[in-house]
């Protein structure tokens, strides 16, 4: 399983699942990333936090621990 944190730039892929629970699952979901969304990352910050991603047409910033939990295919 690859998570968000591992992934390639430039490469689209699709959420497989969301690890975690409570708030911090919830606070991703709200951030518009669900299982089975289209995600890109755009940029990674030089000490690699925070991470850019374009999900359904707009640019969003996630911090690395957030990212792991996000497991894509």
């Amino acid at each position: 399983m690859t998570t968000l944190k591992d992934i390639q730039m430039g490469v689209k892929y699709k959420v497989a699942q969301i690890n975690g629970s409570g708030a911090v699952k919830r606070r991703i979901m709200d951030m518009g990333i669900t299982k089975g969304t289209e995600l890109v990352v755009r940029k990674v910050a030089p000490l690699g936090d925070p991470i850019e991603l374009t999900v359904r047409g707009y640019e969003l910033s996630i911090r690395k621990n957030d990212a792991e939990l996000i497991i894509v295919e």
